[in-house]
């Protein structure tokens, strides 16, 4: 889905008017439209990914001024101000002093582990002086710190058997389970103080039936934290609490081979953050304030997470509008309040971007 929707993308890029587009090896799509001479360079984005498997209906549904489908707001309205904010400049004949980047980016749902960003601000990547990520719906949030996160996908294995006729063997689904419970005892403690922390095992899985020794059991956790120190310490507590969890299941087992232990990293979200007192968040504050819009900023989970963290301005904004049910099928979006969300997005812009008229 995400490469016809990228496909669709670059042609709407190109369509509206940039000076090159392309599709970077990761599959971000970028455009470029240049400014008058400054090295500034001054990103805005959002992401092409959803959080559907291939093959869902994303048909849109209309009941009278709500519109309904998956992924309707998350993030297909921040492509669509994206998209917005390209057609004004160029309706106006509005010329920026810095270039310009309009991106697609991929992987920022689920386990993609913000692949798009981490390519984008790679050693040797595109000059990036400042990004703006527009994600979801809403006009008044700021997101100028990154919530920093960990994902692991745990696997037991062992060499299984009848529940009966080969009792005593090791069994991966009890070393998961002792695992849980000593995280959970351990990790609580880091989560009471302090900068928050959250830990969560999100999916359990293994096993053929209700009368046998599973062969393999496996687990999917996610901890995030505020603060770098706090993630990298429940990080430990988390790793040593499954590896203590496999030892006494190995040291209990009656018969059989032990069992092994596979810990894959698949996520890792670097926290961070732009002071307030930043000009750039400055600018983004008084533009809303400009607007009669109360901004509230506050910590995300977002594409910014990667330049935040190597101390890049970026920040992620609402697109406008109105909605809600993120990540579920009966996602819905109204265009309540749509046009100031864009027209925040491209005020933000130009005050970075510096801006006169084409001649």
């Amino acid at each position: 889905m995400k490469g016809q929707r990228g496909e669709r993308f670059l042609e709407m890029l190109l369509d509206l008017g940039v000076d090159s587009a392309w599709t970077d090896t990761e599959g971000n799509v970028i455009a470029l439209r240049r400014g008058t001479g400054s090295e500034e360079v001054v990103a805005v984005a959002g992401h092409l990914d959803t959080v559907f498997p291939e093959g869902t209906d994303v048909t849109v549904r209309q009941r009278g001024d709500t519109l309904f489908a998956p992924g309707i707001g998350d993030d297909t309205r921040g492509l669509t101000a994206v998209l917005a904010l390209l057609r004004v400049l160029n309706e106006a004949d509005l010329q920026t002093t810095a270039d310009l980047l309009f991106i697609g980016t991929v992987g920022e749902e689920g386990i993609g582990d913000l692949r798009g960003m981490k390519h984008l601000f790679r050693e040797g990547g595109p000059k990036i002086d400042t990004f703006i990520s527009i994600d979801g719906t809403g006009h008044t949030g700021i997101t100028h710190q990154g919530l920093g996160s960990h994902r692991y996908r745990v696997t037991v294995r062992g060499p299984g058997g009848h529940s009966w006729g080969a009792f005593g063997l090791p069994n991966p689904a009890h070393a998961l389970g002792r695992a849980i419970d000593y995280f959970d005892l351990a990790a609580d403690a880091i989560t009471q103080f302090g900068p928050r922390t959250s830990y969560n095992v999100g999916r359990i899985g293994g096993g053929t039936s209700v009368n046998s020794i599973p062969f393999e059991a496996w687990m999917e956790v996610d901890m995030r934290s505020e603060s770098p120190e706090n993630l990298q310490a429940i990080d430990e507590v988390f790793q040593r609490s499954v590896r203590r969890a496999v030892e006494e299941s190995n040291t209990q087992r009656r018969d059989g081979s032990e069992l092994s232990l596979e810990m894959e990293l698949i996520g890792d979200r670097p926290s961070g953050e732009i002071s307030e007192s930043e000009p750039f968040i400055q600018q983004a504050i008084a533009v809303s304030r400009h607007l009669g819009i109360e901004p509230s900023l506050g910590r995300g989970s977002t594409d910014s997470n990667i330049p935040i963290s190597q101390g890049i301005p970026a920040i992620t904004i609402g697109g406008g509008g109105q909605g809600s049910g993120a990540h579920s099928p009966g996602e819905w979006f109204i265009n309540r309040d749509g046009a100031l969300g864009i027209q925040r997005a491209l005020l933000i812009l130009l005050a970075q971007a510096g801006t006169g008229v084409a001649s």
